[in-house]
């Protein structure tokens, strides 16, 4: 096809190398077992997707493993290796509309991805797993097309050795043990991105959290008198927030601990991991914990469509934090933006939160600015618009991909004045408007 994008390029503005062309994926089926001592993963990949052109191959990221083999709807056919991606050639082309199967067996040591934010995806514990995806990291396991908007279903069946306890992104379906390991098998019926799907595999103890949603907790023996005081709020935490959001968007939400420190808490699709470090009897680290809870709103039913609009997630997870810290007889949310307007005041005023570039995906200013910026849109609109428009927001694009510009549009709507000065200067503006009274 004359002028086409290329096949193993996703267009994406910030990370074109992840993800691939021609084609989106439906659902994917995993199969997996993984001995926890010599790292080693044998695994199963059914992929069921539909052609978006005709394809006389196509491509699926996956880093490292050895493949053993290929098929397309049933039928072996060739392929090659690049780095981080697994080249297909069926062997009919794929016409364009067409439903199509890849199935790929694989096996090796996994380990995680090396990028400009350090080592992302499959990752060992001095005893376990976890795996933090974001933004690169799912090839770290699993053949897929790495991109955001490529959202699908999931079933995943992993054996482990029986003491550990698995948890991975979706409903526990069935566990079924055998003489020494014991297979758990999870389903995410939601259309999930790549980087939400989240393996986690340890020596747990469950505890069961409060509130309007089913919550529970898979946490280290030692720590549970901790963690039972710096979660006691979860339950209220979900109730404000609903209040705040709408509906808990999935059926139920998981919080790991993992054995060892993290640097920063992880959020997946209904689960969030944190490090021991987080856990210390005196709720050191709540506004991480609101912060995580808020993403199942914003980040993982509502994700972004391309990586230059990750404001819409870190933004309104940082403006959760200040909106709990409010409702919960902390600093009210003005005295939150009262002290990050200074900061970033002070600070070099260069950067556009609605595309702050690949090397500052991740920066604060990306995330304090982004709330800040809903601090002043709260303060034009009135709350009880802007809370109104939150919630639609939530509502209107449940489960799909969103923008900058489809945010914008949507909030224009609940103005009773031009929003388009206020936007331009937030959010593609550098020098920091005027606090918001």
């Amino acid at each position: 096809m004359a002028g086409a994008a290329p096949l193993d390029r996703s267009g994406d503005s910030y990370l074109p190398e992840h993800g691939n062309g021609g084609y989106r994926v439906t659902h994917y089926d995993l199969d997996l077992d993984y001995r926890v001592g010599p790292n080693r993963l044998v695994g199963r990949a059914t992929i069921t997707g539909v052609a978006t052109r005709a394809l006389s191959r196509l491509s699926l990221d996956l880093a490292g493993f050895g493949v053993q083999r290929v098929l397309v709807d049933g039928e072996r056919v060739r392929f090659t290796r690049g780095p981080r991606k697994l080249h297909v050639s069926p062997a009919r082309a794929i016409g364009a509309g067409a439903w199509f199967r890849v199935e790929v067996r694989y096996a090796g040591n996994p380990r995680p991805i090396a990028s400009r934010w350090g080592d992302i995806g499959w990752d060992e514990l001095t005893d376990g797993v976890l795996v933090a995806s974001q933004p690169v990291g799912a090839p770290s396991w699993f053949p897929c097309n790495d991109h955001p908007a490529d959202k699908a279903g999931y079933r995943v069946a992993l054996t482990v050795a029986s003491p550990y306890t698995v948890l991975v992104t979706g409903d526990l379906v069935s566990r079924q043990r055998g003489a020494s390991t014991t297979t758990w098998v999870y389903e995410r019926r939601e259309p999930t991105s790549t980087y939400l799907m989240s393996v986690q595999i340890g020596r747990y103890d469950e505890m069961w959290l409060g509130g309007p949603v089913r919550q529970h907790a898979a946490v280290p023996a030692r720590l549970r008198g901790l963690f039972a005081r710096d979660f006691a709020r979860q339950g209220r935490m979900m109730v404000e927030l609903e209040r705040l959001f709408g509906s808990y968007p999935f059926d139920e939400y998981v919080v790991v601990v993992v054995d060892d420190d993290l640097d920063d808490p992880v959020e997946a699709q209904g689960m969030a991991v944190f490090g021991a470090n987080h856990v210390d009897g005196r709720r050191t680290h709540e506004r991480l914990i609101v912060h995580e809870l808020a993403h199942q709103w914003f980040g993982n039913s509502l994700t972004v469509a391309d990586w230059r609009h990750i404001w819409l997630n870190e933004g309104f997870a940082t403006y959760a934090e200040w909106l709990w810290s409010e409702a919960s007889a902390g600093r009210p949310a003005d005295a939150h933006a009262a002290e990050w307007y200074a900061r970033m005041a002070a600070a070099p005023a260069e950067l556009r939160i609605a595309d702050p570039g690949v090397a500052r995906l991740f920066d604060t200013r990306v995330y304090k600015r982004g709330a800040l910026t809903l601090h002043a849109l709260r303060r034009r609109l009135g709350d009880e618009r802007f809370f109104r428009m939150l919630r639609d927001w939530a509502v209107a694009h449940r489960y799909g991909t969103v923008t900058t510009d489809d945010f914008t549009i949507h909030a224009r709507r609940y103005a009773e004045e031009s929003l388009d000065g206020f936007f331009a200067a937030w959010l593609t503006g550098t020098a920091l408007p005027p606090f918001p009274r």
